[in-house]
């Protein structure tokens, strides 16, 4: 009789755990619009018990382990992907996407060199090369998925940093050199300064841009800067631009930034974690066509393209600047390159990484790109249609333009603390969970709608309830 090997399931349990895996999908799907509320009544005593109790010594098996995670872990966690769950830039995941990342973890490809992964290499440089297309890339570009936007600008920075400073990679930043200088606006998200920390820039070495009307960066103050800075004796090597920020979805005026790039010869790097994938949109194609001027743009396929956490990206103009960055001949690690499978470990920092593309790819090739343009072009609708009625509503006004689909808005007369206790009222009743705005020096509330299960209805629920 053949024994079963040491932590593997048998017959029984496998079927026995496809069951009941299908079944909570299938019964987390349909539980979505019903939820009582979105973020959870954190039942402390449960979580206590699980840092606590310590794990066993014989196995609790299939059946006891889904009944844990369906009493202790799904009471106890938020849902994001509820229609009305509207504070941050995070989607639900698509429909495929559990199955995608079951299955990627069966398979267990360790994405660094072509002989470990194959297919994962290909299918990677394929969804690699679809997004660059989408903003003009030619074939000389490439990328590399990564863990978000935040550690895409990372890499970026970095690139920057060896291209634009000769010798960068054996002298670092230890020589009597200039410091170096990076620009953003005062709209960005914070890991141009986190990533300026981890480089050894340091945030002295940030230069936060003031911004227009529109919460876009000024370029005539980044001119200004920059000529400043370097008539001090400093040396500026990068700007990184935002389509789509943070707050309010403003998108900076990328085109004249280039320019000033060019002028100036910096790297240029745009960080569209948030919004460079509304590019899919015929409705705002237009306004990302600077994007084939940048050097190097970040993505989220984790927003916009409903990818489950983990799926950043980062796409390069010159792949070769990437790998000039990040390769490092290794005896242990040698294989014979192959130009149809590249090596990701020669692309990035890491060396051990998971088969992150599957989930992008099975989405993909499962839905159509022309479902994903549906899905953008909803969000803008009821972005849009949030705004209309808000400012059709005598007690509310909106604090900024809504480029893409973050709304920004006040409650008329209302103080920070009322905001923020309005916040509280919503998700305890299990209304919607909204976010708080800062923009200008004002204080609000926001909705960001990146649900492709959000409605109209969901839209007047909100809004009737705050009037």
């Amino acid at each position: 009789m053949t024994q079963t090997p040491l932590l593997t399931l048998d017959e029984e349990d496998r079927k026995l755990a496809g069951r009941l895996l299908a079944a909570f999908l299938d019964d987390y799907e349909r539980s979505l619009p019903d939820l009582p509320r979105i973020v959870p009544d954190i039942d402390r005593n449960v979580l206590t018990a699980l840092l606590q109790e310590p794990f066993p010594d014989k196995g609790i098996g299939v059946e006891r382990l889904f009944g844990d995670i369906s009493d202790k872990i799904l009471p106890n966690s938020t849902a994001v992907a509820h229609p009305r769950f509207l504070a941050y830039v995070q989607g639900p995941p698509n429909g495929i996407a559990p199955y995608a990342e079951a299955i990627a973890a069966a398979l267990n490809q360790n994405c660094n060199f072509w002989q470990l992964s194959p297919a994962a290499s290909v299918v990677e440089r394929s969804v690699v090369r679809w997004l660059a297309g989408l903003f003009g890339y030619d074939d000389t570009a490439g990328g590399i998925l990564t863990s978000g936007g935040s550690i895409a600008t990372l890499n970026a920075l970095t690139t920057a940093l060896n291209d634009r400073r000769p010798g960068f990679r054996r002298s670092g930043l230890q020589d009597a050199r200039s410091a170096l200088v990076v620009y953003t606006s005062e709209e960005a998200h914070r890991c141009v300064e986190k990533a300026a920390v981890i480089l050894g820039l340091g945030l002295d070495n940030v230069r936060r841009i003031p911004a227009d009307g529109d919460y876009r960066m000024r370029v005539d103050a980044l001119g200004e800067t920059i000529r400043a800075d370097r008539a001090a004796g400093l040396e500026p090597f990068c700007v990184v631009a935002t389509a789509g920020t943070v707050t309010s979805g403003s998108i900076d005026p990328l085109d004249a930034i280039a320019d000033v790039c060019r002028d100036e010869r910096l790297w240029f790097h745009i960080d569209g974690a948030y919004g460079a994938l509304f590019v899919l949109s015929d409705r705002k194609r237009a306004e990302f066509t600077a994007c084939a001027r940048a050097d190097s743009i970040a993505l989220d396929p984790h927003k916009l393209l409903f990818a489950p956490l983990e799926a950043g990206c980062l796409i390069v103009r010159d792949r070769e600047k990437l790998r000039a960055t990040y390769a490092f001949a290794s005896s242990y690690l040698t294989v014979n390159d192959d130009p149809l499978m590249p090596d990701y470990m020669n692309y990035g920092p890491q060396l051990s990484r998971g088969f992150k593309a599957l989930k992008v790819w099975s989405a993909l090739r499962t839905f159509g790109v022309e479902a994903f343009r549906n899905a953008i072009d909803h969000t803008l609708t009821l972005a849009q249609y949030l705004a209309e009625r808000i400012q059709a509503e005598p007690n509310l006004r909106l604090m900024a333009p809504v480029p893409l689909t973050a709304v920004c808005f006040q409650i008329k007369n209302a103080t920070d603390a009322d905001h923020t206790a309005i916040l509280t009222t919503l998700a305890n009743e299990g209304t919607a969970l909204l976010g708080p705005a800062s923009l200008g020096g004002r204080t609000g509330i926001r909705a960001c709608v990146t649900n492709y299960r959000t409605t109209h209805a969901d839209i007047d629920l909100i809004v009737n309830r705050l009037r």
